[in-house]
């Protein structure tokens, strides 16, 4: 590809007719003929990386930064995500685009929209938390929002597979990072924004108006928003696009009456735009009750009518790591990946009014990632569960126990400590008795314990099969993946 093509207005005159052999952002594997994308904001690893880039056979590279053997960008990033659009041919934009962003419900409330069109015999890619699906194929995904040569290259499979829509997470790290540079969205979802990551962007101020900005017409066709969360329905104010609204509780476009909650999952009346479904799927709780919500406004914007909505919404099986529940023996156990102090509410809350005896929980807090959070998601638990068990939830380069003494100054409970996750889990199972729910939370589907640099293989569904295996139940069922 000549440079001219890969860059458009970005690129110098000098460079137009340059071929190109590939697209780089990681100067270790730059090859001959390769144009390197420098992405470090640090001057000195910028010009580090270029000498290396250089060293290997770069043709070009490009970095933020003015120095020796590199042409400086005003905005290396949006230009290294266009470049990679242009490099893959542009294949989003031969596909419906939807995005869903939000602190929690991001990955739910994807899955439930790409179960929901696929049951109407419509191709779909997934791309976000749990990984990459599409065509029968699933991999993992780098990061909930992956990097833009990592998109764009995925974006080019799927197309060439037949998939007709895309649904991807957008989280606010990609959008601060422009990894989504040059994606026009049709459909752009905001489920709620709560405290998360306040390691990277420092404020609730900051990270909201990061999420916040990415809803602009460059950006998105339409928007939809949850309008019982008090930071995403900013939104109403300050949107340059059309909005369809959803709730429960304040007025809006897509809403829900008649809800039911069970163990075994949700009944409810959804009205989206004077569309009326009846629902009854999988999906538990009333947290579940806005992922579906959401999922059918999308599936409204995208032009599905009444009868396509409930043929795709009716027996939407659980996505796995959210809310699972398993029942051997008259306890019950839940799976999820809730790491917010949002997150621990809404599970808590939606065990504690489906529980006919005790709730308990096990989680943990993630390693080198916001501290603030940790006391929080402590006294949440503390006020809501009948027992707690502090352990270990990906520490990472920090010591277990100072996680969990920073999580203890917000508990006001009974509760234990086990730092190694398997054994806690089997301690708190062992002592619930029949009718009790024992929430697992923090890690949902995760294949790894992240401990030092490693991730070591481990699996919550695992851990829960095992200890269920060793009672000999023969209720004990080992889980299913989810298929896209």
């Amino acid at each position: 590809m000549k440079l001219k093509n890969l860059l458009g207005e970005n690129c110098l005159p000098q460079f137009e007719e340059m071929e190109v052999v590939d697209i780089k952002r990681e100067a270790e594997k730059v090859g001959k003929g390769d144009v390197f994308f420098c992405l470090t904001a640090n001057r000195q690893k910028a010009e580090d990386a270029c000498k290396l880039a250089n060293d290997r056979g770069a043709r070009l590279c490009f970095s933020n930064f003015d120095v020796e053997g590199c042409c400086q960008l005003k905005d290396v990033r949006k230009v290294f995500s266009l470049a990679c659009k242009n490099f893959y041919g542009a294949a989003c934009d031969k596909m419906k685009m939807v995005a869903v962003c939000g602190t929690n419900g991001k990955t739910s409330t994807s899955h439930i929209v790409a179960q929901m069109f696929k049951r109407n015999g419509v191709k779909v890619g997934v791309v976000g938390t749990s990984g990459v699906f599409f065509d029968g194929k699933e991999f993992q995904s780098p990061l909930t929002t992956p990097d833009a040569d990592f998109l764009h290259k995925t974006f080019a499979l799927m197309q060439e597979s037949g998939v007709e829509i895309v649904v991807m997470e957008v989280s606010a790290h990609a959008v601060d990072q422009k990894r989504v540079e040059g994606i026009k969205f049709d459909v752009a979802v905001l489920t709620n924004i709560t405290q998360d990551h306040l390691d990277y962007f420092q404020t609730m101020e900051e990270y909201e108006k990061t999420k916040l900005s990415f809803f602009k017409k460059e950006n998105v066709k339409t928007v939809i928003v949850c309008v019982d969360d008090e930071r995403a329905k900013k939104l109403l104010q300050v949107s340059q696009v059309p909005i369809l609204t959803y709730g429960i509780k304040n007025p809006s476009d897509a809403f829900a009456i008649d809800i039911n909650c069970q163990l075994g999952g949700n009944k409810f009346v959804a009205n989206v735009c004077d569309h009326i479904v009846e629902v009854k799927n999988g999906l538990v709780g009333e947290y579940n009750v806005y992922n579906t919500l959401a999922a059918l406004s999308v599936g409204f914007a995208l032009g599905l009518d009444e009868r396509q909505l409930a043929n795709g919404i009716n027996g939407i099986r659980p996505i796995e790591g959210r809310f699972n529940v398993m029942n051997v023996a008259g306890k019950y156990v839940v799976i999820d990946y809730a790491h917010s102090p949002d997150g621990i509410l809404n599970v808590v809350s939606a065990a504690r009014k489906l529980a006919k005896q005790k709730v308990f929980i096990v989680f943990g807090c993630g390693g080198n990632r916001d501290k603030t959070k940790r006391p929080q998601m402590g006294k949440i638990a503390s006020q809501l569960a009948d027992m707690v068990c502090l352990t270990d939830d990906n520490p990472r380069l920090e010591k277990s126990m100072d996680i969990i003494r920073d999580i203890e100054e917000g508990i006001d409970c009974p509760h234990f400590v086990e730092p190694d996750r398997e054994k806690a889990i089997t301690k708190m199972l062992d002592y619930a008795k029949e009718g009790d729910i024992v929430i697992v939370s923090g890690k949902g589907a995760e294949k790894y314990q992240e401990v030092g640099t490693e991730k070591r293989p481990y699996s919550d569904f695992e851990a829960v099969y095992r200890y269920f295996q060793s009672t000999k139940s023969p209720q004990a069922e080992k889980r299913q993946g989810y298929e896209c």
